[in-house]
């Protein structure tokens, strides 16, 4: 016979007669078999202490938290199709008010209302097979599965719509719309939204199509669906701004979707609010109060490129600033007339290799395509850094910030950007926030044109010694 588990010899009786106390001194079987016990014992107790003290801090992707059965969706609304059509408009700016979970079902059933399966191939008979071939008796989940699935991030975490049952499944339980905010093109937007709806495809839900035909019929999908929502939220009383331009990447790592799933497009929906508050038709001559006009004149030189500037960034910065009674002037590597990219002009008065920072309380450096001439630019790098050794208010908007950090003044500094900035950014040793307007000191920084009014005040009172 072999040695037993322990490798021990084989006794004809290891065991003791019945009623006799167990020796283990004597009993060279029972003495390993109890020492190797107590040795898992203290292993299993130490496991279970380490469990105790380090609870997970997050369910695994896919993993289901709970189900919420949503109440059943209105058919009938209190205003036409065609004043819905007439309200409709974007809303950039929400108050960060939650959502109903009423709306919440009502907006995920409107986009999900009319959206039909896809069509299966037929199936032919089945020849028979040999028993031990295994016969799949059942269609798989993903086949099942609409084309497109909506996700639902609000403050209490993260859903998957079931349009089957109308219910929606937690599958995040944590508020995942800050992180969700800078891997947009509109953070202000996704941040401060009631409720961000994620439209995501899975292009292995449909067989026996071309994956490029397949692509192009999920996005004119996903452009039904996002219609449907933005008008659903009309009658709500709601506001809504689609964004199709995000890193689809991190998009899938912070809502910690599956691989196989893509996110095409995400709808921004909450109350809209006018803030911050932009007023195209005040009268010349009325100050903001956040910013009154200082005893002495303050000077501001916008720079921009001779052409592909951010319209917006310019004109509506510059707007706000001349409220504030800054005088303001714009410099390129040209004087005359310099074109934005939406065609609107401007008149450079200043050359930038002539321009003398000590004559200027501020320097503005203003985005779009043309700003990345500046990057390497070395007499725009040399006014960036003496800007920022003498005091002066230093601002860039868009991908502006950029040329700041190849001048090697943000370093520590908190800015933002367009999130496409973020790691050039992060590289000049910048500390990126992806808020609409970020203010280090006397360096302030804007995400683009839709941040450019705030943009603006923050120079302003940066200027006013605020």
């Amino acid at each position: 016979m072999k040695a037993g588990f322990f490798r021990q010899p084989r006794q004809d009786n290891p065991w003791p007669p019945a009623g006799e106390p167990v020796n283990h001194v004597k009993s060279p079987f029972g003495l390993e078999n109890a020492r190797r016990l107590a040795k898992y014992a203290v292993l299993a107790a130490a496991l279970a202490g380490l469990v105790a003290v380090c609870p997970a801090q997050r369910r695994p992707r896919g993993s289901t938290l709970r189900i919420i059965q949503l109440p059943d969706p209105r058919l009938i609304g209190s205003e036409s199709l065609e004043q819905v059509l007439g309200k409709r408009q974007t809303a950039r700016w929400f108050t960060g008010e939650p959502l109903k979970l009423a709306d919440i079902g009502q907006l995920a059933w409107a986009g999900l209302a009319t959206l039909e399966r896809p069509p299966r191939p037929v199936t032919p008979p089945q020849p028979v097979r040999a028993p031990r071939e295994r016969v799949r008796t059942r269609r798989t989940a993903e086949e099942d599965d609409y084309p497109i699935k909506l996700y639902l991030a609000s403050q209490n975490g993260l859903y998957l719509y079931n349009p089957d049952s109308h219910s929606i499944q937690q599958t995040f339980d944590e508020d995942v719309r800050a992180r969700l905010a800078p891997a947009t093109v509109n953070p202000e937007a996704v941040a401060s939204a009631g409720c961000d709806i994620l439209l995501t495809s899975s292009p292995r839900g449909v067989a026996g199509r071309p994956s490029g035909k397949l692509r192009q019929l999920f996005l004119l999908q996903a452009g039904h669906v996002a219609q449907n929502i933005q008008l659903q939220a009309v009658s709500l009383g709601l506001g809504s701004i689609p964004i199709g331009d995000f890193d689809a990447g991190n998009v899938r790592r912070v809502c910690s979707m599956l691989r196989n799933l893509e996110p095409v497009y995400i709808i921004a929906v909450g109350y809209p609010t006018d803030q911050p508050p932009v007023r195209p038709m005040q009268e010349p001559g009325i100050i903001p109060p956040t910013a009154p006009i200082p005893t002495t004149p303050r000077k501001a030189v916008f720079i921009v490129p001779a052409e592909n500037f951010q319209d917006e960034e310019l004109f509506e910065t510059r707007r706000v600033l001349d409220l504030a009674g800054v005088q303001t002037a714009v410099a390129s590597t040209k004087t005359g007339l310099v074109t934005g990219m939406l065609g609107r002009t401007a008149q450079a008065t200043v050359l930038v290799n002539e321009l003398r920072v000590s004559d200027c309380d501020a320097i503005i450096f203003v985005g779009g395509p043309g700003a990345a001439a500046y990057f390497q630019n070395p007499v725009a790098l040399a006014i960036a850094r003496d800007a920022a050794a003498n005091g002066k208010v230093l601002a860039a908007i868009s991908i502006a910030p950029t040329i700041l950090g190849n001048a090697g003044v943000l370093r520590r500094v908190a800015v933002t950007a367009l999130f496409s900035e973020r790691i050039a950014l992060e590289r000049a040793g910048a500390r990126y926030t992806g808020v609409p307007v970020q203010r280090d000191g006397q360096i302030i920084t804007a995400t683009g044109p839709l941040a450019a009014a705030e943009f603006g005040r923050a120079i302003a009172d940066a200027l006013a010694g605020r």
